[in-house]
């Protein structure tokens, strides 16, 4: 393969970029150069008004398999691997911390560190046909790093049974213990996502900002503390003017008139 042929390939219509990891032919690991790659689109992305929502897909039959096993083994030092994973860290930090949303779109497996992607996107439509694992313990490597997506996503008892056993769930058991949001048939995959989209779409850009980064903060907050940022945050999400009109719309019983 040609080192032109670009690791993450971006698409931009109507506000909505589709990243789409390229490296289908080996089941789009998490290498140190995918994941350069991908920080650099969702880097731009997350500075980009025009930009309101991002959807995350994989070319070929998976969604992501992990991070690279073989390039990992060919470096075996400390340094290069906490290099690594602070590096996939990163990535992972920056889907959540961006303001427009993100929607994992998994066609097929998504096993290890690929499972934790899917785990921290803000939202997840999967084919009925897609999988899911934490796999590393089959090799033994215990999925460290993904267990704190996967964690905060299904129920602890859940979470450690994956992670303990290494197997793999259905899209359908995914759905049904959090970890993804939507199944439905592959043919409909896109169709899915594009409604989940539109709804999103027409809200308004800020309130969907304020509230995904509050949202993610006051999880890891004690409940007093929560709910006096989440006060804050309504009170800064009353004063914009699409808070202001979407109310004043209401009173008056018309469709708010926001400036997207």
């Amino acid at each position: 393969m040609s080192n032109e042929t670009p690791y993450v390939i971006r698409a931009v219509q109507e506000g909505v970029a589709t990243l789409t990891l390229n490296r289908g032919e080996k089941f789009n690991p998490l290498s140190e150069e995918m994941m350069e790659a991908l920080q650099g689109e969702l880097d731009a992305i997350r500075n980009d008004r025009g930009i309101r929502l991002v959807i995350l897909a994989g070319a070929g039959k998976a969604f992501c398999a992990g991070h690279d096993l073989k390039q990992m083994r060919a470096q075996p030092s400390e340094e290069y691997y906490r290099k690594l994973f602070n590096q996939c860290s990163k990535v992972m930090l920056t889907i959540q911390q961006m303001p427009q949303p993100v929607i994992a779109r998994v066609h097929g497996i998504a096993t290890a560190a690929g499972c934790q992607l899917v785990s921290m996107c803000d939202l997840a439509v999967a084919a009925s046909e897609a999988k899911f694992a934490v796999s590393g313990v089959n090799y033994g490597l215990f999925c460290s790093t993904p267990s704190v997506g996967l964690s905060r996503n299904v129920s602890r008892k859940q979470a450690m049974e994956m992670l303990l056993t290494g197997e793999f769930i259905d899209a359908e058991t995914a759905r049904e213990r959090g970890l993804i949001n939507r199944v439905v048939p592959a043919e409909q995959l896109d169709a899915e996502i594009g409604k989940l989209a539109a709804n999103i779409l027409a809200k308004p850009a800020v309130a969907i900002a304020m509230g995904k980064q509050l949202f993610y903060k006051q999880l890891e907050l004690g409940i007093g503390a929560a709910y006096q940022l989440a006060g804050q945050t309504m009170a800064c999400n009353m004063m914009d003017e699409a808070a202001l009109e979407g109310v004043q719309a209401f009173i008056e019983k018309r469709t708010p008139n926001w400036k997207r």
